[in-house]
């Protein structure tokens, strides 16, 4: 029986994780090193409990019941002392998330599954971090996570089909629907939506058309709900960058090399929403509604 979590990382992932699993009425522990990224964390899981509310989907005790599930912590040996799930959710960095989950495993009680929210790193390099390969899965969620229903759950090399069995049926409890998939570069969702997204990137580096063309194509055209340059954005395009390398360094393949563009943006600190600029400018509104200067007066 999985009750007790520990989610690490209070950023855009980590705190719509513990967010999804608190709501579901499971006990959880968030630990991030800065406190001041732990109490965003909360307020960020608040904003969006309310905005659930004001859409009649959830009351003020179901709220408040929530934001009870969650405890936060500086750090993790004092949060995992009791967790039968512990879901990484740190930045994208391979060393980082080696050397996190190296602490897990030492810390963590003997049967805990060991989970982590990548988007495109080797599970089975990351078990190897652990002396536990059996117990190490991959719980992709997606961004936001309280709202989008798809989970991919990645299999390593070692995992267990006891390990995999637990995680696939507790992510129908969170109301996610769980895909089984295997331990390659990108899995499935970032494989084929990374080099969309790059090469959209390509197209506007080429000269073919403009970012809100681009956009405008894909959305009237291809009926996606928003274009493949705010959705980068959205990602953030260092993200987006990662995973490239990534998908790069795994295959080999030069299909997967990200676009010089996209490395000087990312040089130049332009990282989307997050940064206030990318492909366009959210210095008044974080919606795609003003292109950025520097692509303005391209084409």
């Amino acid at each position: 029986m999985i009750k007790n979590i520990v989610v690490i990382g209070a950023g855009t992932m980590g705190n719509g994780i513990a967010h999804t699993f608190a709501q579901s009425g499971f006990k959880v522990n968030l630990v991030d090193v800065s406190r001041e990224a732990l109490d965003r964390g909360i307020k960020t899981i608040t904003t969006n409990l309310d905005r659930i509310i004001a859409k009649g989907n959830l009351t003020e005790e179901q709220k408040t019941e929530t934001l009870g599930n969650i405890t936060t912590f500086t750090a993790l040996n004092e949060a995992v002392g009791s967790a039968d799930l512990i879901v990484e959710a740190a930045t994208e960095n391979q060393d980082l998330k080696l050397k996190i989950f190296g602490q897990m495993d030492e810390f963590a009680p003997e049967n805990c599954i060991l989970a982590t929210n990548t988007s495109s790193i080797s599970i089975t390099k990351i078990a190897a971090a652990t002396k536990r390969a059996d117990k190490v899965i991959g719980m992709h969620f997606m961004n936001p996570v309280p709202i989008m229903k798809l989970v991919e759950i990645i299999k390593g090399y070692s995992t267990s089909k006891e390990t995999f069995d637990s995680i696939y049926e507790m992510s129908k409890t969170l109301g996610k629907v769980p895909v089984e998939v295997n331990d390659y570069p990108g899995f499935v969702a970032n494989r084929i939506l990374m080099p969309m997204i790059n090469e959209s990137i390509e197209t506007l580096y080429n000269g073919v058309a403009g970012v809100e063309e681009i956009d405008t194509v894909m959305k009237l055209g291809m009926a996606h709900p928003m274009g493949p340059l705010q959705l980068a954005d959205f990602i953030g395009l260092d993200v987006c960058l990662a995973i490239l390398n990534v998908m790069y360094d795994g295959f080999k393949n030069p299909k997967y090399a990200p676009n010089p563009l996209l490395v000087n943006m990312v040089t130049a600190g332009k990282l989307g929403v997050k940064s206030g600029e990318g492909f366009y400018d959210y210095s008044e509104s974080k919606k795609a509604e003003k292109v950025s200067k520097m692509f303005l007066n391209s084409f």
